[in-house]
C-alpha cells in the first residue's frame, strides 16, 4: 500500500498552486481597523499583536530564505513548487507588512519599517530557531547535497511550518471565527493556511523521496531536530510569562504546543521517518506521552533550564523533577553497559537525585542511591546547563565544577546512552 507521501505528485501540488492564487494586495482591512480600535480591548491588541508579529517576522524571513532550496532539489518538477513556494511566503509577507501598518499603525508602510517595528517582539526561541534557518541556508547555498537538503527540509517544512507555523495558524482562525472578528485578516490567514498545508505536504513528499530509507539523510534529519526541537518550547513563550496573551482568545499555551507535537509526529511518520524508529537516543524525550513532555518543556522554560539564560535556574523541586524525567526519557537504552549501575547527582543547591542503569528496567529516583556505581558532585545550575547543551561535561569537569567519582570504566561504557 502507497504511504501518504507517495500518494502526491509534484505536479499535483504545482496545479493546486494555480488553482488557489490569490492577492494579498486586494483584501480589505476597513473593518478590521474599526474592529481593532473599538471593539477589542487594549489587551487583546497587545496579545495579538505579539502573535502576529512572529509571524510577520517568520514569513518574511522563510521567503528569504528559500532561494538555496530551488538550487538543491534534484528534480525540475521540485524546483518549480519550491519556485511556486517562494511567491506564496513573498506574499505572505506582504499581507502582515499592510495588516501591521493599514490597522494596527505599526511601521512606515514599507516591509522593512515593519519589520524593524516589531523586532522587540520576537521572542528568544523564535529567534534561535530563525537564525538556524538563516545559518541553514548558508549552509544548502555552500553544500547542495541530499544530507544536507533532507536537514533543510526538515527544518523548514517540519519544524518551522509543521511544528510551529501550523497550531498558531488554527490557534489565530479559530478566535477570530468564533468571534467574527477582523474579516480582512481572517480571510487572509484562511488563504495562508491553505497554502501553508500545500508546503508541507511538499515537504513531507521531499522527505519521503530523498531521506527514508537513506542512513545518511536520515541522521542529518535526526541531527537537526535534536538541536533545534528544545528551542521551540520557547517559542511562543509569552511576555513576563504572562499567560493571558494566549489565553485571552481562549487557549492554553499547552493546547498549542500538543498540537504542534502531534503534526511533527504524524509529519514525520507520513515521510516514512517515524520519531521512535530515528537512530540515537530519543529525541526531547520522545517516548514519554506528549501531555508530559509538554508539561516538563514549559516547566523547564519558565524555570530558566531551558530558553535565554538571565541568570541561575529555580532549583525547585518541580523544575528539578521535570529535568530528570525529561532526562530518563531521553536515554538510549540499547548503549546501556551490559552490567547495572548506578549515577547519582549530589547538588549543592539542590535535592539529589540518581538514574538507575538496568535491563529492562533502566529510571531515574529522587534521592539518594545506597551504594552508587559513578557520582557527580555539582551545582545544579551547571547541570541545567549540561541538560539545555550550553556547557560540556567534560570541560565543567576541566574546571572543577563538575566533580565526578566511581567506577569511570563503567561510565564511559555508559557514554553511549545520552543524547550528544
Amino acid at each position: 500500500m502507497a504511504t501518504v507521501a507517495q500518494q502526491i505528485s509534484y505536479t499535483d501540488l504545482y496545479a493546486r498552486w494555480e488553482r488557489g492564487n490569490w492577492r494579498a494586495t486586494e483584501i480589505d482591512f476597513t473593518e478590521d481597523r474599526r474592529q481593532w480600535w473599538e471593539v477589542m480591548t487594549e489587551f487583546e491588541r497587545k496579545a495579538a499583536l505579539w502573535n502576529y508579529a512572529l509571524f510577520f517576522w517568520g514569513e518574511d524571513a522563510v521567503a528569504d530564505g528559500l532561494s538555496p532550496y530551488i538550487d538543491a532539489a534534484p528534480r525540475e518538477e521540485q524546483k518549480y513548487f519550491l519556485a511556486t513556494q517562494q511567491v506564496d511566503e513573498a506574499r505572505h509577507a506582504v499581507f502582515f507588512s499592510r495588516f501591521m501598518h493599514e490597522v494596527c499603525d505599526v511601521g512606515d508602510g514599507t516591509v522593512a519599517g515593519g519589520l524593524e517595528a516589531i523586532k522587540p517582539e520576537l521572542t528568544w526561541g523564535f529567534r534561535m530557531v530563525f537564525d538556524r534557518l538563516v545559518q541553514m541556508s548558508d549552509e544548502l547555498r555552500r553544500d547542495p547535497s541530499l544530507p544536507r537538503l533532507s536537514a533543510a527540509i526538515a527544518l523548514y517544512h517540519v519544524v518551522i511550518e509543521a511544528t510551529l507555523a501550523q497550531p498558531g495558524q488554527h490557534f489565530i482562525t479559530s478566535y477570530l471565527h468564533e468571534r467574527d472578528l477582523l474579516p480582512g485578516f481572517r480571510e487572509g490567514m484562511d488563504r495562508i493556511a491553505q497554502d501553508e498545508q500545500r508546503h508541507i505536504a511538499f515537504g513531507v513528499k521531499l522527505l519521503s523521496d530523498i531521506a527514508a530509507g537513506d542512513a545518511e539523510c536520515t541522521r542529518a534529519v535526526t541531527d537537526l531536530l535534536r538541536e533545534v526541537l528544545p528551542w521551540t518550547a520557547s517559542v511562543l513563550t509569552p511576555p513576563g510569562w504572562d499567560l493571558r496573551y494566549t489565553e485571552v482568545f481562549g487557549f492554553k499555551l499547552e493546547d498549542i504546543a500538543k498540537e504542534g507535537a502531534e503534526s511533527l509526529e504524524t509529519k514525520m511518520r507520513s515521510a516514512g521517518l517515524p520519531m521512535e524508529e530515528l537512530p540515537g537516543p530519543p529525541i526531547f524525550a520522545w517516548g514519554l506521552p506528549p501531555e508530559r513532555r509538554i508539561r516538563n518543556g514549559l516547566r523547564l522554560v519558565r524555570g530558566g533550564v531551558l530558553g535565554e539564560k538571565l541568570g541561575p535556574p529555580s532549583s525547585d523541586p518541580e523544575t528539578v523533577a521535570a529535568l530528570f524525567d525529561l532526562l530518563g526519557a531521553s536515554l538510549d537504552h540499547t548503549k546501556a553497559p551490559p552490567e547495572p549501575g548506578t549515577i547519582q547527582w549530589d547538588f549543592a543547591d539542590a535535592d539529589p537525585w540518581h538514574l538507575v542503569v538496568a535491563n529492562g528496567d533502566t529510571h531515574v529516583e529522587q534521592g539518594r542511591a545506597a551504594q552508587p556505581t559513578v557520582t557527580f558532585q555539582c551545582r545544579f545550575e551547571d547541570w541545567a546547563d549540561v541538560f539545555a547543551g550550553r556547557e560540556h561535561p567534560l570541560r565543567l569537569a576541566a574546571r572543577r565544577r563538575l566533580r565526578p567519582s566511581g567506577d569511570f570504566r563503567w561510565l564511559w561504557r555508559a557514554r553511549g546512552m545520552f543524547p550528544r
